[in-house]
Order: structure tokens, then sequence, then C-alpha cells
């Protein structure tokens, strides 16, 4: 997946107020947006080199996004706005072999009044007009690692754990069900759930697991001048 506007290298200061970065970039002071409301655990290096896009859009108060950071070991990708699109170019382009039946999809899936799950995948159109058949899939970002383990989430998220709960209601009642877990990095060989910063969570994922629900983690491989594609070779679960 190509990053539609142009990328710069910069150096990256300091995050602050969860939203905003300062960068320079040729010598420059500026302020990139952070599109991540997570806590970007070991992440964070002052100092070190950085990825920003650059806006055109003269409406813009913040003419730069951050992308991407160069940790010691691994560039990683922070714009949370990737991994659901990285997933359903994987369903289009048929990398994953347990998706191959399904032949529709939609994105944003409203699951009841107070919930929607990333992207439900049925077998054909019709299916998926009367909602039958259908394989619902939660996608999350993860870009918190030590030690070539991947962990999430990087603070407590009871958003997180109400989808769990959804998808084993889902499972429950005779759908699939899945978790996707996309590592927008490229040192991890496992992943687990961050037990010590969440432990309600790792709980629900492990009762996930035992109730059936499918559970897939899935690293990138980052391109600091273009984008990232995803590796559809699934990294190993410790759970």
């Amino acid at each position: 997946m190509k990053i539609a506007e142009p990328l710069v290298q910069g150096e990256f200061i300091k995050r602050y107020k969860r939203f905003f970065a300062d960068v320079r970039i040729d010598g420059e002071l500026v302020v990139a947006h952070v599109p991540n409301t997570g806590s970007l655990k070991t992440c964070l290096y002052p100092g070190s080199a950085c990825i920003v896009s650059k806006s055109t859009n003269p409406e813009r108060k913040l003419k730069a996004t951050l992308h991407f950071l160069k940790t010691p070991t691994s560039w990683v990708g922070v714009n949370t706005s990737l991994p659901n699109a990285l997933v359903h170019e994987a369903w289009e382009n048929n990398k994953i072999k347990e998706w191959l039946p399904f032949k529709a999809a939609q994105r944003e899936y409203k699951i009841s009044k107070e919930s929607r799950l990333d992207m439900v995948l049925a077998p054909d159109q019709d299916h998926l007009d009367n909602k039958k058949k259908l394989h619902h899939i939660e996608v999350k970002n993860v870009t918190y690692a030590e030690n070539e383990t991947a962990f999430f989430p990087d603070s407590v998220t009871e958003r997180g754990q109400k989808h769990l709960k959804d998808l084993m209601d889902l499972k429950k009642k005779g759908f699939g069900s899945e978790i996707v877990f996309v590592i927008q990095r490229m040192d991890c060989k496992y992943f687990s759930p961050a037990d010590e910063i969440d432990p309600e969570y790792g709980r629900l994922l492990r009762m996930a697991v035992e109730k059936g629900v499918d559970v897939r983690a899935l690293a990138c491989e980052i391109d600091p001048s273009s984008g990232l594609t995803l590796n559809t070779k699934p990294l190993k679960l410790k759970l």
C-alpha cells in the first residue's frame, strides 16, 4: 500500500498532547499530526529518524502527518488508519487462503445500535444482503513490541474488550468471528496480549480463543520511501 502524499524524512523531537509531534525537517521545526491514540510505548526515540507526509490542502491546520518512526530494531508505522485498508486489500487480492470462499465484503459493518466491526465477509452479495453465512472481522493496530514479541494493547482499552465480547457473542450465534492484529513493524516473531497493561483484555482474548474466535497476527513490511505491505504469514501466538 502506497501512501498517496509525498513522504519526507525528518528527525523526531517529541510527542505531546497525544496528537501532536515536533519534527525537524531540513532544519525547520514542524508540528505534525500523530494519527494514533495509543501510548506508542517502545516507539518514541527523540533524535531518531521519522517519516512524514506533507499536505497541500490549504484548509489543513497541520501541514504534516507522522507515518513512521525509527526505533533501534525497526521502522514502526503509527498511522492507525492504515491496518483496516491493508486487511481489506489482502482479502481483495486473495492473499489469505481462509478467506478465499468469501466473494463479498463490507467495511465498517454495524452489528447493533451500539457496535460496529471493521469488516464482514460473505460468500456473495446475496448472503451479505441477507446477513447469512457471515464472517466478522475486527482489526487492531499494534506498535508495541519487546524481545521479538508484539503486544496489544499499549494502554487499557475498554472498547477493545467490548469488541472481544461482541465477537464471542457472534460466534455463539453461529457466525464466523475473527480478530486480526496488524503489527506495523518488522522485528517480531510472536504476538501476545499485554497482560501487564490490560489484564482484562488478555483474559477476554484467551476466552475468545476457547470459544472458537479466530486470532491472526500479521506483521508489515515497511518501505519508508513509499508505504507498507502486509505479510500474510501469521506470527506465532503466545497466549
